[in-house]
């Protein structure tokens, strides 16, 4: 089934609610809403051109994500079967305590878009920070000071636009970077195929391993289970102040309130589940195999399991492209970040949780277009390898979820 228009991408749960198309399109045409639903989708005020739309469609990360480049003969790095390019391998840190203590982690992707301006590599980063006025939800934001990125720390669970202001800064001719979720990286890799400036003009694109979107309503139910209302809330802090740090509350009348990392996302008797929504579920690529760098969580390991106990933070850094590798080794030359070594095998014990969604997204497509509805495209991501490592049970558990879930349109949403 192709999609013709951004109503149908919205419509059939494949929209990630990353702006692009209201960057492209331009705000009287497309503006990206809150709608009830409890995340943000493209609102289309008024006619877009056909092809100017079709463009959009071209870049929508919830049309198409066209999976990585090989290493070319010669190069340094090697593509992982299920882990994708990797350039190279580290523990990484910032070497400013204050920034590792505000961040969700170790403070690596704040360390390192504080280098890039600091050097004078880029003109400003191109980020997302809590929202001032509603504070459990979160704001795209264009930082052109080492001050600005580090107000932009924490982790922001939920929705988030941060690629509304790509083509504005992409008309102003300024040189930035882009730390954003992977589906969002994967849009600007599909812009760079239609506008050559974003060659040009986004020399890096970093990133986190996403575990998917919540909508506005996990929030909102946290709140509620402290008797604090959403027009209560002065801070609403997913993670951050240590690590992996507690999701912390205030009013705007002084109350504050702390839960742990485990208690929100693994406690089952909380009223509150994570209600991420269907694209993260048919993701081929929440590792952000797109991005120059991507940087996990570092988690303390104990019986070969990640756990979740307070400690001084860290992340991963998995440089994806050459030019991530130089990044990571001139950020660390430079005193920015601290890097320790680090090994494949250890990143797939620490990370193992990202593998039945990685590897079940040919049969989880298979599923979507038996039941009738439309798939994501996403080429070069090694589907056959996916399929052979997921094996019988794992693929028909990954076909069986979706074609159920296409078949009771359970993967739709409403366009308000």
């Amino acid at each position: 089934m192709e999609l013709r228009d951004l109503e149908s991408v919205v419509r059939h749960g494949l929209c990630t609610g990353c702006g692009i198309c209201e960057s492209m399109a331009g705000r009287d045409k497309v503006e990206m809403r809150l709608t009830a639903f409890g995340q943000l989708r493209p609102k289309v005020k008024g006619p877009i051109d056909r092809a100017r739309l079709d463009e959009v469609l071209k870049v929508c990360p919830g049309v198409q994500v066209i999976g990585p480049a090989r290493f070319k003969a010669g190069e340094d790095g090697f593509m992982d079967p299920v882990w994708g390019p990797v350039a190279s391998l580290h523990r990484i840190w910032a070497t400013d305590e204050a920034i590792r203590f505000r961040a969700a982690a170790g403070g690596a992707l704040t360390a390192l878009g504080r280098y890039l301006l600091h050097s004078g590599e880029v003109d400003a980063i191109l980020h997302v920070k809590a929202s001032q006025s509603r504070p459990e939800l979160t704001d795209a934001h264009v930082s052109t000071t080492i001050e600005e990125v580090a107000e932009g720390a924490q982790s922001r669970y939920g929705p988030a636009a941060p690629l509304v202001h790509v083509n504005t800064l992409l008309d102003k001719g300024l040189r930035f970077a882009v730390i954003a979720k992977p589906c969002d990286i994967a849009a600007i890799r599909n812009l760079g195929r239609i506008d050559d400036r974003v060659k040009a003009q986004i020399p890096y694109c970093l990133t986190i391993f996403c575990g998917g979107v919540p909508t506005v309503h996990t929030a909102h139910k946290i709140a509620a289970f402290h008797g604090v209302a959403p027009n209560e809330l002065g801070v609403f802090r997913w993670r951050g102040q240590g690590w992996p740090g507690p999701t912390h509350i205030e009013t705007r009348d002084g109350r504050a309130y702390d839960l742990s990392y485990d208690t929100v996302w693994y406690d089952p008797n909380v009223p509150w589940t994570y209600d991420i929504q269907f694209r993260c579920k048919i993701c081929p690529d929440a590792i952000g195999e797109l991005a120059d760098v991507a940087c996990p969580d570092g988690w303390v390991m104990e019986n070969g399991k990640p756990i979740h106990r307070e400690a001084p933070g860290v992340n991963i850094a998995v440089a994806r492209t050459k030019a991530g590798r130089r990044l990571v080794e001139r950020a660390a030359a430079a005193g920015e970040v601290r890097l320790e070594s680090f090994d494949l095998p250890s990143l797939h014990a620490m990370h193992s949780d990202h593998l039945e969604r990685k590897l079940g997204h040919p049969a989880r497509s298979l599923g979507l277009a038996l039941a009738g509805e439309p798939r994501l495209r996403a080429p070069g991501y090694r589907a056959i390898s996916a399929i052979l490592r997921a094996g019988l049970a794992g693929n028909w558990k990954a076909f069986w979820g979706a074609f159920r879930r296409g078949r009771g349109r359970a993967n739709r949403e409403p366009l308000a």
